[in-house]
């Protein structure tokens, strides 16, 4: 099977990466071309723009930054609607909104072509390694012809149901890591100000109920100083936009969203959109003359479990 990957960003080019390191024949596009030539000279292959990829592969990949971005790689007059076929498949990886999957994915079907939402979970340093988590919306069937080729990029693999619905707990799984991001920076700050080794207050929060996906990865390269984890400002009020206009939508009254929003809406005004995520903690730092710096952490996080191949959860 030819693949088409379109987006080789932080997320992207680690999930392109993966099926390029797994012997895959993979065509890429990117407005980057420094980014597009490193994989062509690694065996990948290159196309002008997204409709003469789509052309020539049978599937196509897209993880892309934002729902406009991929609208207009989708619509546009050299965009992939212009060149799908009957029975290509489209593999959304993207994070993006559930309506958006399903107008994009209405727009395919009357191409006689598939889609499927494919969202990542767990973080940069395991989509380098092919060892993060995947959720799979859309028609089962289709979904079991293309896990081969998912289980090259991710470990985990969780079919979720109808499309649009891999989306929906993107999207929540990003909120609930956000707001324990925000609930990690406070804690750091009452130990810190309470004269406890930051050292000793991360290894206490890991072995106790407190402990998290967040704060075993994030906590590291916060404590560093790095704050590196290849996820902007701008990203995370995409992601908990995307959450709480869904949230709104069910005129749920939730409490803790609106809030989230706002403490990292101040996080960018004070440190820019493309500030690492992990420095909302900082707003903390900065306000009570503080940092959490300690000793033997990484500046980034590196994946410390070997490559396997992926496997879909039942």
């Amino acid at each position: 099977m030819k693949i088409g990957f379109i987006g080789l960003g932080n997320v992207g080019g680690k999930l392109a990466g993966s099926l390029l390191r797994n012997g895959i024949d993979l065509t890429v596009f990117d407005i980057d071309d420094l980014i597009v030539n490193k994989f062509t000279n690694s065996g990948a292959s290159k196309a002008i723009n997204p409709k003469k990829l789509t052309e020539s592969v049978d599937c196509i990949i897209t993880c892309l930054p934002s729902p406009s971005i991929c609208a207009q790689v989708v619509e546009s007059q050299d965009g992939i609607l212009n060149g799908i076929t009957s029975n290509k498949i489209w593999i959304e990886m993207s994070t993006t909104n559930e309506k958006e999957v399903l107008r994009l994915g209405e727009l395919i079907t009357k191409k006689n072509a598939y889609t499927l939402d494919c969202p990542v979970s767990g973080g940069c340093h395991r989509a380098d390694t092919g060892n993060i988590s995947i959720f799979a919306g859309g028609d089962y069937q289709i979904f079991q012809s293309i896990l081969p080729i998912l289980k090259f990029m991710g470990r985990r693999i969780l079919y979720t149901g109808r499309l649009g619905s891999a989306s929906i707990l993107k999207v929540m799984t990003n909120y609930l890591a956000s707001v324990n991001l925000v609930s990690i920076g406070e804690a750091l700050t009452v130990c810190k100000l309470a004269g406890m080794d930051m050292k000793t207050t991360y290894q206490a929060i890991k072995i106790s109920s407190g402990n998290s996906f967040v704060n075993e990865t994030e906590t590291q390269v916060i404590l560093n100083g790095s704050y590196d984890v290849n996820f902007t400002m701008e990203l995370v009020l995409k992601d908990i936009g995307i959450f709480n206009d869904l949230a709104n939508n069910f005129k749920a009254p939730l409490e803790i969203s609106p809030l989230l929003i706002k403490v990292f809406n101040d996080g960018k005004e004070k440190y820019g959109p493309e500030a690492w995520s992990t420095m909302i903690v900082k707003r903390l730092e900065d306000a009570c003359n503080i940092n959490f710096r300690a000793g033997g952490f990484p500046p980034q996080l590196k994946d410390d479990e070997p490559e396997e191949e992926g496997y879909e959860i039942k």
